[in-house]
């Protein structure tokens, strides 16, 4: 499963340092000027997930392959950006093929650091970039609107007609000067709603980009987001992109002790990682054996078929069943021969919705 995020936010938030970090690389250049970001950086990024390594060392799995995340570093928005502004709408177009977006907000003050808003206020920088967004979305269905109506209202055409449908429902909430995503949409419509590429109908997860000092609680500017996020029934969390990029160039053991010296459990980017996940609606499943330990990303409520077909279609096609192990089951009965001693190995059928954790086996015919 493919999925994308992208990082948007107005220049100098820290959103390339972030990025940096995630992608432990420097292919994106962190400088203090707006527009330093040329081009998007897209970057795969590996899903932090301690029960692969348990497994794995468990089944003796020569290689381990965990699921992946791509994230995508857009180039600073500014005011204006859905006319054109900066360097805008060619970046705007970059997050419509995305799955979320991470709003970055700069929850920090340091004076060497330039705002191209010449404050420190992350509510009003959020307001911005949910603004253009908007803008953008609200133009772009303006646009549409009249051949959509032409083509609904003479041929009779049912797609046409759901479009049309959808396309008021937007503009309802756009010209209330609200996101996309506040609509009501029929799970029916899902599918169509998402053809229509709308840039605020992204699930949206802010992250507060906080000092050094502030990394394990927060400070009185992420308090504002967490608030803000909390009335727009999202999410927020809170990271140091300076810390994380600092972590990300040391080894393990490395790591750890730094992290305990700052008072964190972990480092901000698995959070970040896992709340992007929350925010998907996603869960991991496992497939092990001696020659790999491999994590899957499917949907929550996926079936075993539905399960399958990541692997392959051909799995989801021609699938019989699958034999199935609870994560805990697994580890606490040392393997797959202990787990189907004791009977807790089990064999689903296609009904079988499939938890988080379940180590699968598929049966299938080709």
């Amino acid at each position: 499963m493919a999925l994308k995020v992208a990082i948007v936010g107005l220049p100098n938030v820290g959103k390339s340092t972030l990025f940096n970090a995630l992608t432990q690389t420097a292919s994106a250049q962190a400088a203090n000027y707006p527009f330093c970001t040329i081009e998007p950086n897209t970057g795969d990024v590996a899903v932090p997930e301690a029960r692969l390594n348990a497994l794995a060392a468990i089944a003796g799995s020569k290689e381990i392959i965990p699921a992946r995340i791509n994230f995508v570093d857009i180039a600073g928005l500014v005011r204006g950006a859905s006319k054109g502004e900066g360097l805008g709408n060619q970046f705007l177009a970059n997050i419509r093929d995305c799955d979320a977006v991470a709003f970055v907000a700069r929850c920090f003050e340091d004076g060497d650091i330039t705002h191209v808003e010449g404050r420190i206020d992350p509510l009003a920088d959020l307001e911005i970039i949910e603004m253009e967004l908007m803008l953008a979305d609200l133009e772009s269905l303006e646009k549409r609107l009249p051949n959509v109506e032409k083509r609904a209202k003479s041929g009779g055409d049912k797609d046409m007609i759901a479009t049309l449908r959808l396309i008021n429902l937007a503009l309802e909430q756009l010209r209330a000067g609200r996101p996309a995503r506040a609509a009501d949409v029929p799970k029916e419509d899902a599918k169509a709603w998402g053809m229509l590429q709308l840039l605020t109908s992204l699930p949206a997860l802010y992250v507060c980009n906080v000092d050094e000092g502030s990394a394990d609680k927060g400070n009185k500017f992420s308090d504002l987001v967490a608030e803000r996020a909390k009335a727009d029934n999202a999410k927020s969390v809170v990271i140091s992109a300076q810390i994380e990029s600092e972590i990300a160039l040391l080894d393990e053991a490395e790591r750890a002790e730094f992290l305990e010296t700052l008072g964190l459990e972990e480092p901000g980017l698995n959070r970040l990682i896992r709340e992007a996940y929350k925010l998907l609606g996603l869960q991991t499943y496992f497939t092990v054996g001696p020659k790999e330990a491999r994590a899957w990303t499917i949907h929550v409520g996926d079936t075993a078929p539905q399960a399958a077909g990541v692997i392959h279609t051909d799995f989801e096609k021609g699938f019989i069943r699958a034999e199935t192990i609870a994560y805990e089951d697994y580890v606490k009965l040392n393997g797959e021969g202990g787990a189907k001693e004791a009977g807790k190995m089990r064999s689903e059928g296609k009904e079988y919705v499939v938890k988080d954790g379940d180590v699968m086996n598929f049966r299938f015919n080709v």
